[in-house]
């Protein structure tokens, strides 16, 4: 089966090249990414560069891939694609006889904006951090002692994130925040979840949660969780939020009640690593929308998963021939 993914230099496009090669499936992965130095692209099996995401000629170098290559899945490896890929989902699918695998914009949106995630959450009764944008603090610190989180609205792995202890740290953190939301400090990190979960014709079909140690807002250790208590209050999330295929909530425990502080409409960072448990969410997802085939209960072990650094050695010569494709 050919699949196409994008963002092959992002830590999620990597994963999700790495879980079509640890399936059972035999795929003929085909990588894009903007920059030649792109690691994903030298474990696919055919490599192509595209534009930037935000440059206006980004759709029409991805349908040229998509029309030359036609593959019969598009996985989506990083965040600022997923809207543009979003909006022309049915488009292309019908061009070019493939599945996008993409949630609808309107959960996107939500996902994309921790703010409105918080809106979410709170207006259908599910647990959430305390939170405020900067013109209401002071209703929030009537609600929450220190420490608080200020960070931006739109962001990712922890970039423009600061933990403050006092009103000085706030109001320092505030003026170097662009568009920040301000939240409760929910737990400790020891208590820090992330979860997959996949969702088809509206309903959970799977959900594999793992606690996570973090490093630079990746996670780097990962302890599996089968049967956590919590999935199917977070099952209930999932099926009120709507998307198709892949979620990725984050959150952290309060007394045992998950307040999940950010959405993700995608496969996750951690995607390879529940594969590593039992469950390959890449490979059950592309069969389920290209072959029909029923997504299968993980079977999960209660494992831990340390990740580390690994290299890939090229010749010159191959990253000469992106460049010379890119003039």
């Amino acid at each position: 089966m050919r699949v196409l993914v994008t963002g092959a230099g992002a830590l999620l496009g990597q994963g999700i090249i790495k879980s079509l090669r640890m399936a059972p499936t035999q795929y003929e992965i085909v990588a894009v990414d903007p920059d030649p130095r792109a690691v994903g692209l030298y474990w696919a099996d055919k490599a192509c560069l595209v534009p930037l995401a935000a440059n206006p000629g980004y759709f029409d170098g991805i349908c040229q891939v998509i029309d030359r290559e036609r593959p019969e899945a598009v996985l989506v490896g990083t965040d600022v694609e997923l809207m543009v890929l979003a909006i022309h989902k049915s488009q292309i699918e019908s061009a070019y006889n493939t599945r996008v695998i993409v949630s609808p914009p309107d959960v996107i949106r939500i996902a994309d904006d921790k703010w409105l995630t918080y809106e979410f959450l709170a207006s259908n009764g599910f647990p959430y951090p305390q939170s405020s944008l900067s013109d209401s603090i002071s209703g929030l610190l009537r609600r929450c002692d220190f420490p608080l989180v200020v960070k931006p609205r739109v962001s990712a792995r922890s970039v423009g994130v600061y933990k403050v202890r006092n009103e000085q740290e706030l109001n320092r953190a505030l003026s170097q925040a662009q568009n920040p939301i301000i939240q409760e400090c929910v737990a400790t990190p020891e208590e820090e979840y992330t979860s997959g979960i996949v969702v088809t014709d509206g309903i959970v079909r799977a959900i594999v949660t793992m606690r996570r140690d973090l490093r630079d807002g990746n996670t780097y250790r990962a302890y599996v969780e089968p049967n956590a208590p919590f999935n199917g209050l977070l099952a209930k999330i999932a099926e009120k939020l709507g998307g198709l295929g892949p979620l990725n909530f984050q959150f952290r425990l309060d007394r045992g009640v998950p307040k999940i502080f950010e959405i993700n409409a995608r496969f996750s960072g951690t995607t390879p690593l529940r594969a590593c448990a039992g469950f390959n969410e890449v490979d059950s997802v592309v069969r389920h929308y290209v072959l029909g085939d029923p997504i299968p209960d993980p079977a999960l072990r209660p494992v831990v998963i340390f990740r580390y650094w690994d290299e890939i050695v090229i010749e010159r010569t191959q990253l000469a021939a992106f460049s010379d494709e890119q003039r």
